[in-house]
């Protein structure tokens, strides 16, 4: 894959990324942001529960997605946020994100084939009351149900219309970054667009916790995520995501359980020469140098993916997660 120029890839011993709000503290050289701001017609960020003291009513967001809803074992919706408790800017509306983290739980959501499909969807619609909008964010569906999550969002979007009015709520989706339809693809975009307000397209994660380092999300692989979803999308129904977040990855982990035979390779290997018996137990100690690969996003690399898309007539970003960013990134996004 091309080189980025716009990412910084530190390689060191022991890595500890700063704070989001550690403003000019970092003891790299920063690559000082040049050029025009960018202007886009909406930007969406996602604020936690938990941290909604991060989220700034006077940072350029017109849509703030309040995370997240869930479900409990018994297919019951649960921790819904409470609207009341984030201030947003006048203009700016709010939207209730609901999620489902686990496969098997969505199968029993999401299928006709169970009763608490029905009070699943009644009980979101009813959530959402206080909310401009409505965000499903369901990231675990089994291959096999495609089909039933479809028939899923159009009865909930029908329950949307027949308790508030018929389009009086937002209606939007998450989807993963694809460079094309997939065989039985479970988020066939321009399907899902003919039902959806808007479609957020979660450009992030190119590399993940498990994958080999890599740009959370480089530039070139964005833009052909991108034209995909411009080819698929109507453009005032898309939106582009941008991680605000940052990773790294160890070239080895000693944390683990491990046979007798690999304790004794262990031992041997690192010349544990001192064995402690803890009330009875063996035990032993010993330091180890684990070298750390990095990759996040700075006010350089933020501006490279939003001219990015800028570039490609793409009129609709959106942030994971307000709070993890560099604050002087809000200085460069204007808001038409």
């Amino acid at each position: 894959m091309k080189k980025i120029s716009a990412s910084f890839i530190l390689v060191f011993t022991l890595f500890s990324l700063l704070p989001a709000k550690a403003k000019n503290s970092s003891k790299y050289k920063l690559r000082e942001a040049s050029g025009n701001p960018v202007e886009f017609r909406e930007s969406w960020g996602y604020v936690t529960q938990s941290r909604m003291e991060e989220y700034n009513p006077d940072i350029p967001i017109t849509d703030v997605c309040l995370f997240a809803a869930d479900f409990n074992c018994y297919g019951e919706l649960i921790d819904v946020p409470n609207r009341k408790k984030i201030t947003l800017r006048e203009d700016a509306r709010c939207h209730l994100v609901v999620i489902c983290d686990s496969k098997s739980l969505t199968h029993f959501v999401i299928s006709p084939e169970y009763s608490v499909r029905d009070s699943a969807i009644k009980k979101i619609a009813a959530s959402c009351k206080e909310f401009d909008g409505l965000q499903l964010d369901f990231e675990l569906i089994p291959n096999r149900d495609g089909k039933y999550y479809m028939q899923f969002v159009k009865a909930l979007k029908n329950e949307l219309d027949r308790l508030y009015g018929k389009n009086q709520k937002m209606y939007s989706i998450c989807v993963p970054a694809r460079m094309r339809l997939l065989a039985d693809d479970i988020f066939p975009y321009q399907e899902l667009a003919g039902i959806f307000d808007r479609i957020f397209v979660m450009t992030y994660d190119e590399h993940w916790s498990t994958s080999k380092p890599g740009a959370i999300a480089s530039v070139e692989w964005s833009r052909k995520c991108a034209e995909y979803a411009i080819q698929t999308v109507p453009p005032e129904k898309l939106i582009m995501g941008i991680p605000f977040y940052g990773r790294t990855w160890a070239e080895k982990a000693s944390a683990g359980a491990w046979y007798f035979s690999g304790v004794n390779r262990i031992l041997t290997e690192n010349k544990v020469k001192t064995i402690t018996y803890e009330d009875d137990i063996p035990s032993f100690e010993f330091e180890d140098r684990v070298q750390v690969k990095g990759y996040f996003n700075d006010v350089y690399s933020l501006l490279a993916l939003c001219r990015l898309y800028e570039g490609m007539q793409v009129q609709n970003i959106g942030f994971w997660r307000i709070g993890q960013e560099d604050p002087e990134f809000w200085n460069w996004l204007y808001l038409k």
